[in-house]
C-alpha cells in the first residue's frame, strides 16, 4: 500500500519547550488510523504540523509521496488534505449554504473570479446543497449556523471538510461535547465515507474510535509510544498505563 502521508523525525518547539519529539507517522491509502494519548501528547500540534498550520522546527513530512515541510496550508489543500478544528470554527451568521459555497470555492477556478456574486452561481448552489443532503442538512441549508445545533455545526464542519473531494481527511476530536444521539448521528456519518478518502483521527470516546480504527498511534509527552493494529495497541501494557489508567 502507498502512504498518503509520511512524518519523518518530526520536531515541533515553541522556544524552549518541545512539543512533538522526532515523531514517525505513516498513514495508508483507505486506512482509518486514530491518534490517541492523553491530554498534552501533541496530538492536535502533530494535526497543525501536517495541515502546514504550523511550521515544523525539523523533520520531513510527505503527502501523497509529494515532499511539504514547508509548503503552504493553501498548498496542501490543493493536493487533497482537508480537515476539522477541535473548536469548531464556522461563519455563525451565514446560512449553512454559505459556508459550504465557500468551502468549495477553496478548489474551484472560481475563486479566482473578480466579477459578479458567488452567491447566484447555480452550479455551485446545487454541488453545496448535494453536500449538506449527504450529512442530513439540507432541509436546514437557508439557516443561519448561528442557529442549528452544535451537532448540527459538527456535521457541516465534516460537510465543508469533506466537500473538498479529499485524499486525507483530518478529525480533530468530532465527538466531542455531543449528546450520546448526536454521537451515533455522526459515528454512522464517520463509517459512511467512503474509503477513496483516508482518515486521520484525533477521539477521546474510546469505544466508539477503536470500533472506527485499523490503526492506532499512541503518542505521550510528544513522542511515538507505539504504533499498531487496533488489537496491538489496546492490548499492550503501556496503552493501559499511559491513556487508559489502569
Amino acid at each position: 500500500m502507498s502512504a498518503i502521508v509520511e512524518v519523518t523525525g518530526l520536531c515541533k518547539s515553541f522556544g524552549g519547550l518541545q512539543v512533538t519529539r522526532s515523531v514517525n507517522l505513516r498513514v495508508e491509502q483507505g486506512e482509518r488510523h486514530l491518534l490517541i494519548g492523553p491530554n498534552g501528547a501533541g496530538k492536535t500540534t502533530l494535526f497543525n504540523l501536517i495541515a502546514g498550520d504550523l511550521p515544523a522546527s525539523s523533520g520531513n513530512i510527505a503527502l501523497l509521496g509529494k515532499e511539504v515541510t514547508h509548503a503552504s496550508t493553501a498548498a496542501r489543500a490543493q493536493l487533497g488534505l482537508a480537515r476539522t478544528y477541535q473548536i469548531v470554527t464556522l461563519f455563525g451568521r451565514d446560512t449553512l449554504l454559505h459556508n459550504v459555497k465557500l468551502a468549495l470555492l477553496g478548489k474551484s477556478p472560481l475563486r479566482n473570479r473578480h466579477w459578479g456574486a458567488f452567491d447566484h452561481d447555480q452550479a455551485l448552489s446545487a454541488r453545496s446543497l448535494h453536500v449538506l443532503d449527504t450529512v442530513g442538512l439540507a432541509g436546514k441549508a437557508q439557516w443561519p449556523v448561528e442557529q442549528t445545533s452544535y451537532g448540527e455545526k459538527r456535521r457541516l464542519e465534516i460537510a465543508m471538510a469533506l466537500a473538498q473531494d479529499p485524499r486525507l481527511l483530518l478529525l480533530d476530536e468530532p465527538l466531542a461535547g455531543l449528546s450520546s444521539q448526536e454521537r451515533e448521528t455522526i459515528t454512522a456519518l464517520l463509517r459512511g465515507i467512503d474509503k477513496s478518502i483516508t482518515i486521520l483521527m484525533i477521539e477521546h470516546d474510546m469505544e466508539v474510535a477503536l470500533a472506527f480504527a485499523d490503526r492506532i498511534t499512541l503518542l505521550h509527552n510528544g513522542e511515538v509510544i507505539l504504533a499498531g493494529s487496533r488489537q496491538q495497541v489496546v492490548a499492550d501494557p503501556r496503552t493501559r498505563e499511559i491513556y487508559l489508567g489502569h
